[in-house]
């Protein structure tokens, strides 16, 4: 059978062949599917096999050792030693690589972190080579965990360094590098998305000229999550760094800030995996109401619009989130919002789901919300009354009518005149809808009863029209249809006949 081979997976690796038979070159999609899956999985553990293979590590002098004249020299070697990657799916394989390998990213750190002057502008280069070519690897397994975190700590502590020149970095610490910095947020450990948060948050802050694209990137990785994969492990890190970043903001907004506000942030409330990052979202927009009171209203209609219809537990959480808005919330922005967002409230108030009524009315047990209450005390009362009286005298849930009497008790309280008119003006209403239900029920008894009728009538001529077919089958006299049945005189021809009409 014959045979072809194929190219190797990348330069860096060894030449690999791949023996296929003759008649799979005929199929083109599923196993070509399947040999670029063999071959993009066999890609990484070869490059590190082969480079592992090639390069055997040997122990450099300790950096506190070293003269000065060399420091920088033996400095950039460890660096490069850094830079040469190992096999991890094999435990018991390059053990001495890479125990030199953790040492020298350890000695790193602690220089970094401690010394001055040592960061000199031809290590930067070779400082970022080492961290990109782990941002270009891509996902590590978790087994060398504490390598990946030493390559982290070391960029951190090269970031924080007194020493760190942004003109200088920005020449290797370019928009490819954010990029690809970006997408290892969707990596599935805690703990290396905390160092990337605070790594991300460090390059916002010293390079000042990719604060634009940064903000770009994670507008369109949100807007991905938001409308087509629905998955990112990254998102909470991301609305924490957004979070500072929001604090940030120079007065008056920017429109794009307020774009992007509209439509991401807010959009954010209809993912599934909300309770997730629901907190550092909340956090975000209630840092924009903060910053600009006028997007108070885009904020509490947008999440009206979104508002959940049959999940409970996403329920409870914008009633949660809306409380934390109320807090900050101006009462000039307060007016503008209060007639649809008591609407609602009032909706969660009926709720059969004890917890979302709960979570409804303890907005009466906040104190600066109670008192916006008090000052619009002629609007929201009318808007909440009725549910609160109707739902005291049916509700299930024995906490719940209890909390609803305080409620009401609050409101008698706040103005009682219009309290006693509301409760006189539902009484009549509900007079009012007692004889409707009664008038409806005597109509529908009517409307049955004449259906009653109907099909019986129906049902007798029926009856009697099967009678008469039955009886001029059988020749009946009486039938009318019977051939003997009595037919009338024929009328006489002539002029017997004028005379008679003439008499008729």
């Amino acid at each position: 059978m014959e045979t072809t081979k194929l190219p190797p997976s990348s330069p860096s690796s060894p030449t690999t062949s791949f023996s296929v038979p003759s008649a799979e070159k005929v199929d083109g999609f599923p196993r070509r599917s399947m040999r670029r899956a063999r071959q993009r999985r066999s890609h990484s553990s070869s490059q590190f096999r082969y480079q592992s293979s090639q390069v055997e590590l040997t122990p450099l002098p300790l950096l506190k050792d070293a003269p000065v004249a060399e420091l920088h020299d033996l400095f950039c070697k460890k660096l490069q030693q850094c830079c040469v990657l190992f096999d991890f799916l094999d435990c018991v394989a390059d053990l001495k690589g890479k125990e030199i390998k953790r040492a020298a990213l350890n000695e790193l750190v602690e220089s970094v972190a401690t010394s001055r002057g040592v960061l000199i502008e031809p290590l930067y280069p070779e400082a970022i080579k080492m961290v990109r070519l782990r941002v270009r690897v891509g996902q590590i397994i978790t087994c060398c965990f504490c390598l990946l975190q030493l390559v982290y700590e070391f960029f951190l502590r090269f970031l924080e360094s007194p020493d760190f020149q942004p003109s200088m970095a920005k020449r290797y610490i370019d928009q490819k590098f954010v990029l690809q910095l970006l997408e290892l947020f969707d990596s599935e450990d805690p703990r290396e998305r905390e160092y990337l948060k605070t790594i991300l948050h460090r390059v916002y802050g010293k390079l000042l000229g990719l604060r634009a694209y940064i903000r770009k990137q994670i507008n369109n990785i949100f807007l991905r999550f938001i409308y087509e994969t629905e998955h990112f492990n990254g998102v909470a890190e991301l609305l924490e760094i957004l979070g500072s970043i929001i604090n940030g903001f120079a007065l008056p907004l920017k429109a794009e800030h307020k774009q992007f506000l509209v439509r991401v942030l807010i959009p954010l409330h209809t993912a599934k995996s909300l309770s997730i990052f629901h907190a550092q979202l909340a956090y975000c927009v209630v840092q924009f109401m903060e910053k600009d009171a006028t997007v108070t209203e885009y904020i509490i209609r947008g999440l009206l619009k979104y508002w959940p219809k049959t999940c409970t537990q996403k329920e409870v959480m914008f009633l949660g989130e809306i409380e934390e808005i109320l807090d900050v919330i101006e009462p000039s922005q307060f007016i503008r919002i209060q007639e649809p967002l008591f609407k609602q409230i009032a909706a969660c108030i009926s709720s059969p789901h004890f917890q979302v009524a709960e979570r409804a009315l303890y907005f009466w047990n906040n104190e600066y919300i109670l008192s916006l209450i008090e000052e619009n005390c002629q609007v929201i009362l009318p808007l909440v009354f009725a549910t609160l009286y109707r739902v005291s005298k049916e509700h299930w849930n024995q906490t719940i009518v209890s909390l609803i009497y305080n409620v009401l008790k609050t409101f008698m309280e706040m103005n009682s005149k219009l309290f006693d008119d509301l409760t006189a003006s539902y009484k009549v209403e509900k007079q009012k809808e007692m004889k409707r239900e009664r008038e409806r029920a005597e109509l529908w008894r009517g409307l049955e009863e004449y259906q009653e009728r109907r099909v019986q009538m129906l049902t007798e001529a029926a009856r009697n029209q099967r009678n008469l077919q039955e009886r001029g089958e059988r020749g009946d006299p009486l039938s009318p249809s019977s051939p003997h049945s009595d037919q009338p005189e024929p009328k006489p021809s002539g002029a017997n006949s004028g005379a008679g009409e003439s008499a008729t």
